[in-house]
């Protein structure tokens, strides 16, 4: 059969222009943006509202006796039923069938995780290990190169910090809001965003200026309504629960993205205000570093003011990135931006430090870790052990690989700790979760560590 040979042509060649002209259709105008747009806001409503309950919020699956003796409280499963029948005032569970597996909520397993602590084995760690008098550390999970996994990284080490017992705070700094919707939070505007906490830094310190202006006899900055509002704002008024009992959040919509113009506003006004420390200096004057264990910051793909806001305050730096030459190259730059953006800050406030007799500002953190996500090491394996071997510790050696349980929970808009074991074959779920089990063994590692040097460094000092 002879085939026409337009069809074995490249789509480019012979095009006709009259064809063409009848497919394009009208001039598009700025409105059609909004049409595009109700269309998308319309589909991810219908996305999101899939697995809500009655009431339109999200509720956490339960967990059942076999998932929690494999993988949240390490005791045998007949010694598991054993501690249930001897302490009846316990969580029981529930059961679906007449005699079948017991069911828990976290809520349960939580319960049970302490009461083992208080009555198990002495030589097992049922509890997660924090040094007291220390505050929460502070992870940052950051690149500017999009669709790197980002976001789904910083959620889903959010949840395994949830179910080994951590008391969590996730904070979305990104207006595109995908964290806040992953856990279902409700944000109106901007005044439910981190917004106003660097507002009331920045009037703070406008307010501290403004008393030297006095003192000077010179006339003072106005505080205008955004500032005179944002000083009566406290973190915890922002702070939402979720359908995780031990995960809050503090989430993000499109109008966060106003501070990336506001920002370099104030920092106009008043050159001393270090904008950089708004967010630790806010959370910690609200006490919610002592509130949590752990707070997990988001960030947009993008090295702008609110990435610099939650850069600085993190004690962890993680940056995911794909086991490909474009990402491999655009997260070298991401780092060589870094190291441009915070020295320039270091030279800046060092010079005037050094004029005033003061100790220069350094920046530090207590770890900075890359992580290949979406592996497939069919046909990665040999870029991933390259990238290793130029980035060696710094680069995790584990790598998230891409899972069918990755790929179906992404669908059903929940993480993979969310998806029911039961819709998968055993050996599926295992494999999809032991990816990231294993990304945040790596994370535990890096805070127990740095909160026990901490303790070291504390010792030292007394």
């Amino acid at each position: 059969m002879k085939t026409d040979p337009k069809n074995d042509l490249p789509p480019y060649f012979n095009i006709d222009p009259d064809t063409a002209l009848g497919t394009l259709g009208g001039p598009f105008e700025t409105a059609g943006f909004a049409r595009i747009a109700q269309a998308c806001e319309a589909g991810r409503r219908d996305l999101a509202g899939r697995g809500l309950e009655e009431d339109g919020g999200r509720q956490l699956r339960l967990f059942s006796t076999w998932e929690i003796t494999r993988y949240l409280i390490p005791v045998a499963v007949g010694h598991f039923r054993r501690v249930l029948k001897q302490n009846p005032e316990l969580p029981q569970g529930r059961s679906e069938t007449e005699g079948g597996a017991k069911w828990f909520t976290l809520d349960e397993v939580l319960r049970l995780r302490a009461h083992f602590a208080a009555e198990g084995s002495k030589a097992k760690n049922y509890l997660p290990w924090r040094p007291e008098g220390l505050p929460a550390k502070m992870v940052a999970v950051a690149n500017f190169k999009g669709g790197v996994g980002k976001t789904s990284t910083c959620a889903h080490l959010a949840m395994s910090a949830a179910l080994d017992g951590y008391k969590v705070l996730v904070i979305d700094l990104d207006s595109q809001g995908s964290m806040t919707s992953i856990f279902g939070g409700k944000v109106e505007d901007e005044w439910q965003t981190v917004f106003p906490l660097l507002a009331r830094h920045y009037g703070q310190h406008l307010r501290s200026e403004n008393q030297r202006r006095l003192d000077r006899g010179e006339a003072p900055i106005p505080l205008d309504d955004t500032l005179t509002e944002a000083l009566e704002t406290r973190a915890d008024s922002l702070v939402q629960k979720t359908h995780w009992p031990n995960i809050d959040l503090i989430g993000a919509q499109l109008n966060l993205y106003w501070a990336e113009f506001q920002i370099p506003v104030w920092r106009m006004q008043a050159r001393g205000w270090k904008l950089w420390d708004a967010l630790t200096e806010s959370l910690e004057a609200d006490g919610l570093l002592d509130e949590y264990d752990v707070i997990f910051l988001d960030t947009p793909p993008a090295l702008g003011y609110l990435t610099i806001n939650g850069l600085a305050a993190a004690d962890i730096l993680l940056v995911p990135l794909g086991a490909s030459f474009l990402e491999f190259d655009s997260t070298g730059r991401f780092f060589d931006m870094l190291h441009s953006t915070f020295s320039s800050i270091e030279e800046a406030e060092n010079m005037a430090a050094r004029a005033l007799g003061r100790e220069g500002l350094s920046f530090q953190w207590d770890a900075v870790r890359a992580v290949i996500t979406r592996y497939d090491g069919t046909q990665q394996a040999e870029l991933a052990a390259l990238m290793q071997a130029y980035l060696g510790p710094v680069l995790s050696p584990h790598r998230q690989d891409y899972t069918a349980l990755i790929g179906q929970a992404g669908e059903q808009v929940r993480g993979i700790y969310e998806a029911d074991y039961r819709d998968f074959n055993r050996e599926t779920y295992a494999r999809g979760r032991e990816t990231f089990d294993s990304t945040y063994a790596a994370l535990k590692q890096l805070l127990l560590g740095s909160w026990r040097r901490d303790e070291h460094m504390a010792e030292a000092a007394e």
